[in-house]
């Protein structure tokens, strides 16, 4: 399908979307939202796509929810550019978080998903990315969790995944001030794992994807994905040994395995031919679990 506010491409088994209004600062609407889940669900169904890279278009990442709307932007009962749509909601009748259906969504994804904030990542349009498994930024990047300056709250269940891979007190300092604050200081909080200068940050991305890409089996990488992340909240190391047990199990005996350790003794580049469309074992967990 086409699409009015991403840009969606694979070449050589990367995907890379591109948040696209450049004029607004890529600035999250409804329509965003349902782009975003459309081409997670195209993602997963192509066994071309390895790796996912996102990215904004022009001098931003996503500034943000598009504020044009006024002081009703966020109230659920005026404003349904925030919300999930009528069709999804919690059980006892309130409106999903839209930016968090697109970050439960990335979540679920089984191709690691790589993000290159190129400028500004304010409000959903950094806590949407928090589910993404690798953060780079450009020097030019700044980044602000600014929901107690608008008087609402953190979303797209940033409140699980922030604390997880910036630790509390670092998530509560910038919760808390809602102060923009640049790459360094990402960098610093481990809220982005390296700064590149601005001509440098799509090649190092690439250069990421590609190594996953070109030496990797997809069946391994979706089920790793899946195994980190729902370990981060297993009760003990005992629950994921045996997520990781019933995997090796399941995999051992396969045909990427056989392949990984033939062209190994070969001293060749392996050939997997299993795929996540057909081939991913049951015992991959679920997760997010709703």
């Amino acid at each position: 399908m086409p699409y009015a506010e991403i840009e969606y491409e694979v070449r050589d088994g990367i995907a890379t979307v591109t948040l696209n209004r450049p004029h607004k600062m890529n600035a999250y609407t409804f329509t965003m939202r349902n782009e975003m889940l459309d081409v997670f669900d195209r993602i997963d169904a192509d066994d071309d796509v390895r790796v996912v890279v996102v990215t904004g278009a022009g001098r931003a990442f996503c500034a943000g929810a598009d504020l044009s709307g006024g002081g009703d932007t966020f109230d659920k009962e005026r404003s349904k550019d925030m919300f999930a749509g009528e069709d999804d909601i919690l059980e006892d009748g309130t409106p999903r978080d839209g930016g968090g259906t697109v970050a439960l969504r990335i979540a679920r994804c089984l191709k690691p998903v790589i993000g290159a904030f190129n400028g500004a990542a304010v409000g959903v349009g950094v806590t949407m990315t928090l589910p993404m498994d690798v953060r780079l930024a450009s020097e030019k990047a700044r980044f602000g969790f600014v929901f107690a300056r608008r008087g609402i709250v953190t979303e797209a269940a940033s409140s699980w995944f922030l604390p997880r891979i910036v630790g509390i007190a670092q998530a509560m300092e910038w919760a808390a001030t809602g102060r923009v604050f640049d790459a360094q200081e990402a960098l610093d909080g481990r809220l982005v794992s390296r700064v590149y200068a601005p001509d440098e940050l799509l090649p190092a991305a690439y250069a990421l994807a590609a190594e996953i890409a070109g030496g990797t089996s997809a069946v391994s990488v979706a089920a790793i994905r899946r195994l980190m992340w729902s370990g981060l909240s297993a009760p003990s190391p005992w629950d994921s040994h045996i997520a990781d047990s019933r995997l090796m199990a399941a995999l051992g005996g396969g045909a990427d395995a056989i392949e990984g350790v033939s062209s190994f003794l070969d001293k060749r580049d392996a050939d997997f031919p299993m795929r996540v469309s057909k081939d991913l074992p049951p015992e991959v967990p679920d997760w997010p679990v709703r």
